[in-house]
């Protein structure tokens, strides 16, 4: 037999249930958090810091002393790797100066270390390649790899219009130039594709000829050298140089430059041997055939005389000889 209350019981929740009492006593909370009420910490005043002390602005001077005293004491494969390691950071190409003022280390050794890094990040051998371009040093991709990165990075390789090309040919040969120059020798208005290279910041405006009408002057960038990986405007290549191609980059050549389809194998059609002796038979048969309606045509003449003093009649006056007058 059961018994039960006739009212309502009270159960007492578990502890760490929700409406429940902590599973921490309020000793215990007091023992770690401390006495005191928990807004004291707005009442204590903030760390004054002195902003005219004298660590506050660093000795530039100083410090650039202290630096190139540490680099002194470093190894040439120390050398190596600090110079590596700013290339790898840098944004743009570094000259020698650039990377003295950057690591304090003598310029003779800078130079001794471009040298070896040159060596091992070499094109063909090695991921990045160390370039000498726009009068600094740059690490680039491999341009074998170029394919991967760009797909990689999903990127479009950056190309040129045949106007552009041959526009920014004329001016990188022919500098300081201007665009009345620069249209007499492609013989169309330049106006859109000088504005183009502008705005890919390839060409840049050099001046004012002193001259009527003071056209303006035309020039290259540093952006232009870094497009095409060229020390300074002297490594551009020269006629002779293009004339002496080998056949792969002839053919990269003649690709790139589309030509007409009335074009295609002209110049392995002049090459060939048989082709010249085919034109120089063509061209003696062809004399052979003048000759021969020469003589026809002499012979005709002779006929035509022999029979008009046979006929007692006189010849047809030829054209600009007049007739016999009448009496």
């Amino acid at each position: 037999m059961t018994t039960g209350s006739n009212g309502p019981q009270d159960e007492t929740p578990a502890p760490g249930t929700p409406g429940g009492p902590g599973p921490f006593s309020e000793d215990e909370i007091a023992a770690v958090t401390g006495p005191g009420p928990a807004d004291e910490l707005d009442e204590v005043e903030a760390a004054a810091i002195e902003e005219d002390s004298d660590e506050a602005v660093p000795d530039l001077q100083s410090s650039f002393e202290k630096l190139v005293a540490k680099s002194r004491k470093l190894s040439p494969d120390r050398i190596r790797t600090v110079i590596e390691s700013v290339l790898f950071v840098a944004e743009r190409p570094l000259s020698v100066d650039e990377l003295y003022m950057a690591t304090g280390i003598e310029r003779e050794l800078i130079a001794e270390a471009l040298n070896q890094l040159s060596g091992i990040h070499r094109d063909g051998i090695s991921g990045i390649v160390l370039f000498e371009v726009a009068g600094g040093w740059q690490f680039r991709t491999d341009p074998h790899s170029g394919e991967y990165v760009r797909r990689y990075l999903r990127v479009k390789p950056q190309r040129l219009t045949r106007a552009a090309v041959e526009t920014l040919a004329i001016i990188a040969y022919r500098q300081p130039v201007t665009r009345p120059e620069i249209e007499d020798i492609r013989g169309v208005d330049c106006g859109a594709v000088i504005k183009a290279l502008m705005d890919r910041k390839l060409v840049k405006i050099l001046g004012k000829r002193e001259e009527v009408g003071r056209p303006i002057l035309y020039g290259t960038t540093r952006e232009f050298l870094e497009f095409f990986a060229l020390k300074d405007l002297s490594a551009l290549p020269t006629l002779r140089e293009f004339h002496e191609l080998t056949q792969e980059h002839r053919e990269i050549v003649e690709k790139e430059a589309q030509p007409a389809p009335k074009a295609e194998g002209t110049v392995d059609t002049l090459s060939d041997p048989g082709f010249t002796k085919r034109m120089e038979k063509s061209a003696a048969a062809s004399e052979a055939a003048l000759e021969e309606l020469e003589e026809a045509m002499e012979a005709a003449d002779r006929t035509q005389k022999v029979a008009s003093s046979v006929l007692d009649t006189p010849p047809k006056p030829e054209k600009g000889e007049e007739g016999p007058k009448p009496e």
